[in-house]
């Protein structure tokens, strides 16, 4: 990874070009490590953020906006002009604790161990990841890391939570790859209570909805190529006004900070457009939403372990024990995956959103969705697909919480159940479970996993029940098109 730039994902082909099939060279075995406490390296860090400055001043950049994401699913930012970023890369920005709590609709509520008005925090920008937004003239962006004021790792940050879960798997020799699908629907600017109104009427996929947006989308596919992100493809999708972008994978640290980035990307060209974009599950009720969808290749020495294999399509037994992990642990995970009520407008049968709790080879009803790729790139494009997970999620907390329920499932050697072809929707009634169809359900399960609390350590943990909860209380009585409404500019 070069300093002072993302750094592009590998364009190697893929079955699944809107996700993260693993690129052929061997993935570094402990990408996205745990940080070092700030205090051990402040001097370097000092360093490498002059380096910055000095490339940042030729881009014209003034100032650099360090973002981290809560609980809620929002990107929040403290920023920092260009003279001030060194003093910030060894000594951080305060940022208060209580952003933890934080709802999406900016209540604050409190957990038993994160919460209130007392306490200070510093934000620490990764110099590493820092780009000049393309769109965004004169500024540049960094993910951060949060630690407390005396320097050890603050136990609620939901990057490092994600690191710690890369370098857990590294310990057992395995390196991860992976993508997040980013699907959008952009509408005409205007008053936020006003229902959206689409600058296209293409068909679903049409390259009639291309051709009238053509312009922006080509706005879109160069900023994203000047801030050193690989495209695969960019497209049309189902709903009104709705389109997908796809970036090579990367380490899922990575690959959670880029899609943070193409995030505030695509909103930055679509408000230069006189656009505005939403990333929420369900922009209008009854209508098909957007996901999330994760993808994730597990790696040992340079070998895909979803390939060449004796399991299921070539699976290896730790491939499938890890996808087996992941699969059993879904009900906890949709906490961490479809984080917000909204996203159950979305989580349907039937609608390609993965409702049901099964796995199979290209199956988009499945929850678990396996890709192995054409005859001959098999051993690079490999990967399976989370369908269930939509954009209202951290995409730390989603990363690290599948690494941890598949490391789980990888350790005790699971199994994956019978593969399910099909509409699960249309089998015999009880035969496959269904996912929980409201938060309720899914906090119960949360509640209820030790693989989870483990790994997330209690006071996330915590931070994290107490945010689903309080949004699962503030919207239990709201008809979809209020519960729409209230989140469809929110993501």
């Amino acid at each position: 990874m070069s300093t002072g730039t993302v750094a592009p994902g590998r364009p190697e082909p893929s079955a699944e070009p809107s996700a993260a099939a693993a690129s052929t060279a061997a993935p570094d075995p402990a990408p996205g490590g745990v940080a070092l406490p700030p205090r051990a390296d402040r001097a370097e860090r000092g360093q490498r953020a002059q380096a910055a400055v000095e490339r940042l001043r030729a881009h014209d950049i003034e100032a650099v906006a360090v973002t981290w994401v809560d609980n809620a699913g929002i990107a929040r930012v403290k920023a920092v002009p260009l003279a001030g970023l060194v003093h910030a890369a060894q000594w951080g920005v305060g940022a208060a604790p209580c952003f933890d709590v934080f709802l999406a609709d900016d209540t604050i509520v409190t957990s038993r161990l994160i919460g209130g008005p007392t306490g200070d925090l510093r934000l620490y920008p990764d110099v590493e990841r820092i780009v000049p937004l393309a769109a965004q003239p004169g500024w540049a962006w960094a993910p951060g890391d949060r630690y407390t004021q005396g320097g050890a790792p603050h136990p609620g940050c939901q990057r490092l939570f994600a690191r710690r879960m890369v370098a857990a798997a590294a310990e057992r020799g395995l390196a991860l790859r992976a993508g997040i699908e980013i699907e959008w629907v952009v509408a005409l600017a205007g008053p936020a209570q006003e229902e959206p109104r689409y600058p296209t009427a293409g068909p679903a996929y049409g390259m009639q909805r291309l051709t009238d947006l053509s312009d922006y989308l080509r706005d879109v596919l160069r900023a994203l190529g000047e801030q050193g992100l690989t495209v695969l493809q960019i497209h049309p999708e189902y709903a009104a006004g709705q389109f997908e972008v796809s970036v090579a994978p990367e380490g899922p640290v990575e690959a959670a900070d880029t899609s943070v980035l193409v995030r505030h990307t695509v909103r930055a060209v679509s408000a230069r457009h006189g656009l505005r974009a939403s990333f929420a599950p369900v922009v209008e009720a009854g209508s098909v939403g957007n996901g999330g969808h994760l993808h994730l290749s597990l790696w040992r020495e340079g070998h895909n372990l979803a390939h060449g294999g004796p399991g299921p399509h070539g699976l290896t037994a730790e491939a499938e024990g890890f996808l087996a992990g992941v699969l059993g642990a879904l009900p906890e995970l949709l906490v961490l995956g479809c984080s917000s009520p909204v996203g159950y407008l979305r989580l349907v049968p039937s609608h390609w959103a993965g409702a049901y709790q099964c796995w199979g080879l290209e199956n988009r009803e499945a929850a678990l969705r396996l890709v192995t790729g054409s005859t001959g790139e098999r051993s690079s494009a490999a990967n399976a697909e989370i369908k269930c997970f939509d954009a209202t999620a951290n995409p730390y907390l989603a990363v690290g919480a599948v690494i941890a329920a598949g490391l789980a499932g990888r350790d005790q050697r699971l199994a994956l159940p019978p593969e399910f072809t099909g509409d699960p929707a249309q089998a015999e009634p009880g035969t496959v479970p269904r996912l929980p169809a409201g938060p309720e359900e899914a906090l119960a399960a949360y509640r209820g996993s030790a693989v989870l609390r483990e790994a997330l350590g209690e006071p996330l943990f915590e931070a994290v029940l107490a945010v689903r909860q309080a949004e699962a209380e503030q919207y239990a009585d709201a008809t979809p098109e209020r519960l729409a409404a209230a989140t469809r500019w929110r993501y």
